[in-house]
């Protein structure tokens, strides 16, 4: 089992974003971009903001008494609302509506309406009851899912570099130098909060009892009995990817498959291949800032598909060729 957790994280982080793809134009046409202006260079300026911000608020308020379960409660009904939204969304894609007893009184509701309450009234209770690192990843994996399409669609591929960019920089900061983003992280195992993706050595990994992150640490790689990837950097390079796929042309169509969707593969094998690097640096032991190694080859890959396919130097940056 030891061997299949370095090929769980990976499935996670691959099929994320391949739901971000497969939501990106449903999303789109729901209308739920954050922003109304995609292209502008200062788009991701609230999204960055928030990035910044919400480490140092969750840090400061965990020192205070009762500070980490206050928090806690508040991040997963801000989960829960969220996967309410986007999974009504993703429902909705599903034509239909149900009659209501009594039937006379002519009470139609819509069973994605219906689906969504359930699904995220019933991941925000088993998160708050019993958060196994299964619920954790599922609630991850969707809420993952659903951000990189949101993302996707709100910047073009110039604010999504520009996003991309900053980050790398930022969470190389945080954790090489002020390490503030380390001890986040070990705040977030405490709380079990899918803000990390869990991936044990065994299936019976009791993750609510299971050591602090901090005291994995100190045991060398093949003794912890976990992996553990934070959800940014599965949701800030799959953004360029679905930025490609929804805001470059479709021509040319190479083997009868648009540009833009090449594009977009193509920046995910390069996410991944930064991830190989990433995954050869954490088996060395010590905290790796994630970022700066999966954006850089989510950007690279990018930026040698549209070459090769639009054969311009543009990069897209001006939302078309």
């Amino acid at each position: 089992m030891r061997s299949a957790r370095w090929l769980g994280l990976p499935i996670l982080y691959v099929g994320a974003q391949l739901v971000g793809l497969a939501l990106a134009n449903p999303f789109r046409s729901e209308g739920l971009a954050t922003t109304s202006n995609p292209q502008s260079p200062t788009a991701p300026l609230l999204i960055l903001l928030v990035i910044v911000l919400a480490p140092l608020a969750i840090l400061l308020f965990a020192r205070r008494r009762g500070g980490l379960s206050a928090i806690r409660h508040v991040i997963l009904v801000g989960i829960a609302a969220s996967l309410y939204i986007t999974l009504y969304a993703t429902f909705s894609l599903v034509p239909g509506s149900l009659l209501l007893p009594p039937y006379g009184a002519e009470i139609v509701v819509s069973p994605a309406l219906v689906l969504a309450a359930v699904a995220s009234a019933g991941l925000y209770l088993a998160l708050l009851l019993e958060p196994q690192w299964y619920i954790v990843d599922l609630a991850g994996f969707a809420a993952g899912g659903a951000l990189i399409a949101i993302l996707g669609i709100s910047f073009a591929i110039l604010p999504a570099l520009i996003l991309l960019s900053v980050l790398m920089v930022y969470d190389a900061i945080a954790v090489y130098r002020t390490k503030h983003m380390v001890s986040l992280a070990d705040a977030v195992t405490d709380m079990k909060l899918p803000i990390l993706m869990v991936m044990p050595d065994r299936a019976d990994f009791d993750y609510p009892t299971a050591a602090p992150l901090r005291d994995q640490r100190a045991r060398p790689v093949e003794e912890r009995s976990a992996l553990f990837m934070g959800l940014g950097d599965v949701v800030i390079p799959g953004t360029l990817v679905v930025s490609a796929f929804v805001w470059l042309p479709a021509a040319p169509h190479p083997l009868a498959v648009g540009a833009n969707l090449w594009v977009a593969l193509a920046t995910l094998i390069g996410s991944l291949v930064g991830y190989a690097v990433l995954m050869r640096r954490v088996a060395g032991g010590n905290p790796q800032a994630g970022l700066p190694i999966l954006n850089g080859g989510a950007i690279v890959g990018y930026l040698l598909a549209y070459v090769l396919l639009f054969r311009a130097y543009t990069f897209g940056l001006t939302g078309g060729l």
